[in-house]
């Protein structure tokens, strides 16, 4: 059901918006993360370790105590809730709930998530929102949208804050997502219920290894309403050149709700990685996670690339602190740091 937009003031805040929690998706053994799961689990208790000192966080998981027991000294009931219940996978930032505000008032949003075009099992995973609207962790006022019948990812859309989404045909017009759907009508109902002036709308940029088909927050990401990091390759043996290029090229035609251009801030190509078949996997430095006077930023063991990324990141951020993460072993599965983490505004949690 549509809502109807004149009668509803709908905001969907930027990542940059005053939080209270971030929600992590705990691995497991039946996980894909199974064959590495030392690793990746110190990778998390790293990103707990670092949210905890500002934020909540809430971590869904089939095993509490499992979980309380991997983190050891850095679990305190206090700040970290833990919410026990079956999961296929650990992506929080696309089976996670959206965040907007309706009439001033907060509201959950609950999209279908299908494995990112039906090429993971998610049956699980997609009900991970409306269990932890009844597990009762967020306050009682908050509004739960059901929008089962439209395909979505958080990790695909990109807000400014101020009525402008930044998103991919590739991903949003996928034929496993809403392929009965026109992008005429996909964005007329993105508009709607997230209250938007305007959806930006990138023809180009992957990432070899990406499952997602294109998610914007593995290549270009709002920094203001007036700024965006993106991924920029500079090399034109690699293979990435020719979309990548095309996509920058893209960016520098946009421009803001005022008219002016964009204030572009480019993120080196991260160093290539492979997989034990020598397929190449998706490491990205856009795939960063805003919070509250700080970015978290995926290194991958570089030195000089990770130095490199972290300095331009400064420039779009100059007043919050950078922090690397070694996040390595999360792109084994074909992801990093923004992925696996979904935020929630000041006071819901």
């Amino acid at each position: 059901m549509m809502m109807d937009s004149k009668q509803e003031e709908i905001f969907l805040p930027a990542e940059w918006y005053p939080q209270c929690a971030i929600q992590l998706t705990w691995p497991d053994t039946k996980t894909d993360w199974a064959p590495i799961l030392e690793q990746v689990t110190r990778c998390y208790i790293n990103i707990v370790r670092e949210i905890s000192k500002s934020h909540k966080i809430i971590i869904v998981a089939s095993d509490k105590s499992e979980v309380i027991k991997q983190l050891v000294l850095d679990y305190d009931e206090r700040k970290i809730k833990i919410v026990e219940m079956p999961i296929n996978d650990t992506w929080a930032r696309d089976h996670g709930a959206i965040s907007v505000f309706i009439n001033n008032k907060p509201c959950i949003y609950d999209f279908t998530f299908n494995g990112w075009g039906n090429k993971f099992d998610a049956k699980l995973d997609n009900e991970i929102t409306k269990n932890l609207i009844q597990s009762n962790i967020f306050q009682k006022e908050i509004q739960y949208h059901n929008h089962l019948h439209f395909v979505l990812e958080g990790g695909s859309i990109e807000s400014d804050g101020a009525g402008t989404l930044l998103t991919t045909t590739a991903c949003l017009l996928s034929k496993d997502r809403n392929d009965h759907l026109s992008m005429h009508e996909i964005e007329a109902y993105l508009k709607e219920i997230f209250g938007l002036k305007r959806i930006l709308w990138l023809n180009h940029g992957y990432l070899s290894g990406d499952d997602t088909d294109s998610h914007i927050d593995t290549l270009a990401r709002f920094c203001s309403k007036d700024s965006i990091a993106y991924v920029q390759c500079t090399d034109p043996n690699d293979e990435h050149y020719p979309e990548l290029k095309a996509m920058e090229e893209e960016l520098q035609q946009f421009k803001t709700m005022q008219g002016k251009p964009y204030r572009l801030i480019p993120l080196p190509m991260a160093n290539a990685f492979y997989d034990e078949q020598n397929n190449r996997l998706p490491a990205t430095y856009a795939n960063f996670l805003i919070i509250n006077n700080a970015v978290l930023m995926p290194f991958y063991g570089s030195p000089e690339k990770d130095e490199l990324a972290r300095k331009q990141l400064q420039l779009a951020f100059p007043e919050r602190e950078i922090i690397g993460i070694d996040c390595l072993p999360l792109i084994w599965q074909h992801g990093s740091l923004h992925c696996i983490t979904m935020q929630f505004p000041a006071g819901w949690v």
